[in-house]
């Protein structure tokens, strides 16, 4: 056997070594827990014969406490670059099998490598987590390497798309890249996060609450609120995370990706004519006005079982990626509260920092009232949506179908947070307050000198929503632009996004704005 061959023959022992991760028993562990490996997440996600490595034969240079010893192929993650659907994006993954995943100093310093690569080359950041947090071995080796991620996810924020799939443990300082970045996915049954876990909350608080309920998919995609899709399983959740890079572009100097669709930019919707019910008391489905509207009834929902009061999501318009909001008559009459201002202003945030437009939906009836709301900070909360809207320079279209009362009227992205474009439908109701709230205020005197009150009192809310809960009052003064019928509404909105493609708006310069957190 001659040199060159000798050197290509141990070069290809060490890959194959460095392959096999943690070796097939803790492979086969892996799978039996319901979970790929890193290498096979990898395989998955991205195009075929696509990916490349990077840095796989690193090291760990700790010689504490037996380490000088262990072996860690791959350093516990596998870092580098591929495409999905053609588009290139820098990846890492934790291996699991590797010990447990854990982050040591040059683990992190692998992440590292690729998150200042994918800032260099403006495409999207993913990181598939599944770890067991920080190497303790490596005391705080390991944790300067956490606080190098953090920076950089600060770094990266607004610039490149960042997207965190759990797909395994996630505790203790690993958390916060995650919250960190733009999107969390998480699958259910497998995924936990979790600050400090069921053990530690049982021997310092005595609460006793298994590690599913804790941080399970569930908790975060449904109480929470960190985490942004669920999915039943890896596979289902790496196509949802092809079909979230369909919508928005690789980096912030570039527009979303435009998708032909086919579908008809002038096409009429009679059935939205009837869709908002007589009764302005009576719930009705927003979603289901949304997917009318848009291209071939595609909604792509983010955040759908957190705050259900707010809708948010993707969609196309004539082809063109946009983010859409609105109200949901259906979840809490579609009051504006703690958890929907939060949602709503980091959605806004998202789509405005990677230029994508806004379509905002209105129908709510105000704030949601009681203690626990103002105690838990609504004003602060509610400022958010307020600061978000008006800070956003992207194309902002609102449509209001029928209650846009008071604050919550002006939050919902009105003419005077900045909407270029407000259109209303014949059944909107705009004012200061609903007809029967008002009614008792400026006609008491009336009410209670009447003979028969109830009489009276129905007389004046009529009259009220007469003069003013209706959209004539909001049009007279340019508030909206027009009142349209809601059959036109595709026709309008895509014909009001096309206007404003060559939208460009500046803000005062400053370092940054001061949001209400």
């Amino acid at each position: 056997m001659s040199k060159i061959d000798k050197l290509l023959n141990e070069l290809n022992n060490k890959i194959n070594f460095i392959q096999q991760g943690g070796g097939e028993k803790r492979i086969a562990k892996q799978h039996e827990s319901g979970k790929l490996t890193a290498r096979e997440r990898i395989q998955k996600l991205l195009d075929e014969g696509s990916f490349v490595e990077i840095d796989a034969f690193v090291e760990h240079r700790c010689i504490q406490f037996d380490m000088a010893e262990t072996k860690a192929p791959g350093e516990g993650v596998v870092t580098g670059y591929g495409t999905i659907n053609g588009r290139l994006v820098f990846i890492f993954a934790q291996d699991f099998t590797v010990i447990g995943g854990s982050l040591g100093e040059m683990h992190a310093a692998k992440i590292v490598k690729v998150m200042d690569m994918a800032m260099k080359m403006g495409t999207p950041l993913i990181g598939l987590n599944d770890s067991g947090g920080a190497r303790i071995q490596e005391g705080v080796d390991a944790l300067k390497g956490y606080g190098e991620i953090f920076y950089r996810n600060t770094l990266a924020s607004g610039v490149i798309p960042q997207i965190s799939v759990i797909l395994g443990p996630c505790a203790g300082g690993a958390v916060y890249s995650p919250a960190l970045t733009d999107f969390v996915f998480m699958v259910s049954g497998t995924s936990k996060m979790f600050i400090t876990g069921p053990q530690v909350i049982k021997a310092v608080t005595g609460e006793e609450v298994s590690p599913e309920d804790l941080g399970g998919a569930k908790a975060h995609n449904q109480k929470s609120g960190v985490a942004h899709f669920m999915s039943q399983n890896e596979e289902e959740c790496f196509d949802q995370i092809k079909k979230l890079l369909s919508y928005i572009p690789s980096n912030n100097l570039e527009d979303a990706p435009f998708k032909e669709t086919g579908d008809s930019p002038v096409k009429i919707l009679p059935e939205l004519d009837n869709i908002v019910p007589v009764d302005p008391n009576k719930p009705y489905d927003m979603k289901e006005i949304i997917k009318m509207v848009v291209d071939e009834g595609d909604f792509f929902e983010v955040q759908p079982l957190y705050a259900q009061n707010m809708i948010t999501g993707f969609a196309r318009l004539s082809g063109h990626s946009v983010g859409i909001l609105a109200n949901q008559p259906r979840a809490l009459a579609g009051c504006l509260d703690i958890n929907a201002s939060d949602k709503a202003a980091r959605f806004i945030r998202f789509c405005d920092a990677f230029n994508i437009p806004l379509i905002t939906f209105t129908d709510t009836p105000g704030y949601l009232p009681g203690v626990a709301q103002e105690h838990g900070g609504i004003i602060r909360h509610g400022a958010k949506l307020l600061y978000a809207y008006s800070e956003a320079t992207v194309p902002k279209i609102t449509v209001i179908t029928r209650k846009a009362y008071g604050g919550a009227y002006i939050a919902m992205c009105s003419r005077h947070l900045g909407a270029d474009q407000v259109f209303a439908w014949p059944t909107a109701e705009i004012a200061v307050m609903g007809p029967e709230g008002a009614a008792n205020i400026i006609f008491r005197k009336e009410i209670e000198e009447s003979s028969d009150q109830i009489a009276t009192r129905n007389e004046k809310i009529e009259e009220y929503r007469d003069k003013f809960a209706n959209p004539y009052q909001a049009a007279a003064r340019g508030y909206v632009d027009d009142v349209i019928e809601p059959s036109a509404t595709r026709v309008k909105l895509i014909s009001a996004l096309e206007m404003l493609m060559s939208k460009r708006e500046t803000r005062p310069a400053k370092k940054h704005g001061n949001i209400p957190v």
